[in-house]
């Protein structure tokens, strides 16, 4: 178990190969439902440690090897165990109230990350669906606390960085605040959209509309509003493509312990059922140049999940 670095894209590979020992998708016993060794019952959210990590607060001594970067694998990986009920196809089949709950979790954790000295980054991240891997189907979400932030966000953080000291503004906030075009839901405190720069066939991101960089600074108040979005958003996911969708959705923010004036926290879900309801592979010209290819418009995309979502809106009032 360590951390391996490219030394030409100075992405980050987490090695990890205990986790082939990991149980597939298992029949007749689910170690997340109420009773199992693991979770005792009595309980609404519950935090675990992953049984089957690929950070741990004691790490092995890496590899020691000339030319290349290795660091060890220090930090922590849990498991959000979202609801004691073991049949809930998705996080948008819960109450509002209960997706509350998750979030307020998930806050708290982070919050305990923050005092601790090693840690660097916070990442949230919620896999569905068994054509993408999921390995247990229990609704669950994860958390890496890392002692590097991840390179995606890091790029984000310097080109927005860029962006603010040419325009002495959040890049973040201006599209907030100009995207109506590909719009699919707002609320109070939140909203979501197909973005421009779209990779996936239904991706999605949910941007709080004020300032924010980091999870711990939301209010109550905004708490409860990203349930209803996130809650909203996902059932038009659902629905978009006449099947459930397979997705993975990822809190991106700024790393732990700070916050700053121009980077905005956001979700970003990436559901992988094309239009025709077909699975997206990352193939050659993804995967081996960073050139996603897209089949149909974000404008599209955003005007099919528009639509989709008028039943999730209807349901949710009723």
């Amino acid at each position: 178990m360590e951390i391996r670095k490219d030394p030409f894209t100075g992405e980050y590979i987490l090695v990890s190969p205990h986790r082939l020992k990991r149980p597939w998708q298992p029949e007749g016993a689910c170690p997340f439902c109420p009773g199992a060794p693991e979770t005792g019952r009595g309980w609404d959210v519950l935090i675990l440690p992953n049984r089957y990590p690929v950070v741990t607060e004691n790490p092995p001594e890496p590899t020691a090897e000339d030319l290349y970067e290795v660091i060890p694998a220090r930090g922590s990986s849990l498991v959000v165990v979202e609801t004691p009920q073991h049949d809930v196809d998705d996080l948008s089949d819960l109450p509002l109230g209960q997706i509350k709950k998750i979030l307020t979790a998930v806050a708290e954790a982070q919050r305990k990350a923050e005092k601790e000295g090693n840690a660097a980054y916070f990442l949230f991240f919620r896999n569905k669906g068994k054509e993408i891997g999921v390995s247990l189907t229990h609704p669950h979400s994860q958390i890496y606390i890392l002692s590097v932030v991840p390179p995606r966000v890091r790029a984000e953080l310097q080109a927005s960085y860029e962006w603010y000291v040419k325009h002495g503004s959040c890049l973040h906030c201006r599209i907030v605040e100009k995207e109506e075009k590909r719009l699919v839901f707002q609320n109070r405190n939140w909203k979501a959209f197909v973005p421009f720069y779209a990779k996936w066939p239904h991706e999605v991101h949910i941007y709080p509309k004020r300032h924010r960089s980091l999870l711990t600074e939301l209010t109550d108040e905004e708490v409860a509003d990203l349930a209803e979005a996130l809650k909203i958003t996902l059932c038009a996911l659902k629905q978009v493509a006449g099947i459930p969708m397979p997705y993975i959705m990822v809190l991106h923010q700024a790393p732990l312990r700070r916050p700053t004036q121009y980077y905005h926290l956001h979700f970003e879900i990436y559901g992988m059922y094309r239009p025709d309801g077909k699975l997206k592979h990352a193939a050659g010209a993804e995967l081996g140049a960073s050139l996603f290819t897209l089949d149909t418009t974000p404008e599209e995309t955003a005007a099919r999940i528009k639509a989709a979502l008028q039943k999730c809106l209807k349901h949710s009032a009723d």
